[in-house]
């Protein structure tokens, strides 16, 4: 009677082994695949207001500098994205919310213009399912999460979509950023989304990397963004840890407050940098809106 209890066990370990082998090779397969469709992340800026839909007197050769850069973000990843998750500098929260409805209506998040503005439709859908993904990473790396279904896509979001993706089909979810504005924050709200990019979802921070209201069109301004995006510029190129532990001093920077004199259009860029690990940053657009100088940056 033992002996037949000793070959079942063995068949058992032999069972067990060639599963575990088979699971492995299926993982490996699959994370193979999940490599080569990983998506990049981008930050971009998104100009003022509704501004590539209406006459506005500004620089006709500037916009359309950064109109033909945010039309070309359609062309960054290899393939097209399953959804986009979108960080709007013009949307915070004492937690990172993301928008939940299935059909997120319009936020004419701006004021003082042409009727037209506040006309524009995008109706990109919404993904309740990625939502709710991005909630668990979040609340996995041990950052409270909210949600929120009345929330409409505001103008950090559907302003510079419309030019990047007109036909609005691809699932859009917009996360907030986080009251306080801390740097150090939003890298790790950041890495703790960074899986999604092996999930086909597009992640792009939608903000400015010059934004003083003062300053626009002020000619005394122009050295001073200049000097704050080629240190951008170098820092964005950085390894990964110089290049956190720079964003998070981001203060300290040539001119930075006069840049910046509130951070929440350059905090994007944290949480783009946060979830794009060990890829460095590669300048995308360079240029100027209103004499001041922008730029955008793309990872992996």
């Amino acid at each position: 009677m033992g002996e037949p209890s000793k070959m079942t066990r063995r068949e058992a370990l032999a069972a067990g082994i060639a599963a575990t082998a088979v699971v492995t090779g299926v993982a490996h397969v699959a994370d193979s695949k999940e490599k080569l469709m990983r998506m990049p992340v981008a930050f971009l800026p998104h100009g003022g207001g509704p501004w590539p839909f209406v006459e506005m007197g500004l620089n006709q050769t500037e916009l359309n500098g950064l109109a033909a850069y945010l039309k070309s973000v359609a062309t960054l990843p290899k393939a097209t994205p399953k959804a986009l998750l979108v960080i709007s500098a013009h949307w915070e929260e004492s937690v990172p919310t993301v928008m939940t409805a299935a059909q997120p209506p319009m936020l004419y998040d701006y004021y003082g213009f042409p009727p037209e503005s506040y006309k524009l439709t995008w109706p990109a859908p919404g993904h309740p399912q990625l939502a709710m993904r991005v909630q668990g990473l979040l609340e996995a790396a041990g950052i409270p999460s909210a949600a929120d279904s009345q929330r409409g896509f505001d103008h950090g979001t559907f302003v510079p979509l419309k030019l990047t993706y007109p036909d609005a089909q691809i699932p859009t979810v917009q996360l907030s950023l986080k009251r306080g504005l801390d740097p150090a924050q939003h890298l790790a709200i950041g890495r703790a989304l960074a899986p999604l990019r092996d999930e086909g979802v597009f992640i792009i921070g939608s903000g400015m990397t010059y934004h003083n209201m003062r300053g626009f069109g002020n000619p005394t301004a122009a050295p001073m963004s200049e000097a704050f995006d080629a240190w951008l510029r170098e820092t964005a190129g950085l390894p990964a840890a110089a290049r956190d532990e720079r964003l998070i001093q981001w203060s300290h920077a040539p001119a930075a407050r006069l840049v910046h004199p509130r951070e929440e259009h350059l905090l994007p860029m944290m949480v783009i940098a946060g979830a794009a690990g060990v890829d460095r940053g590669k300048v995308a657009y360079n240029g100027t809106m209103m004499g001041v100088r922008l730029s955008a940056y793309h990872f992996g």
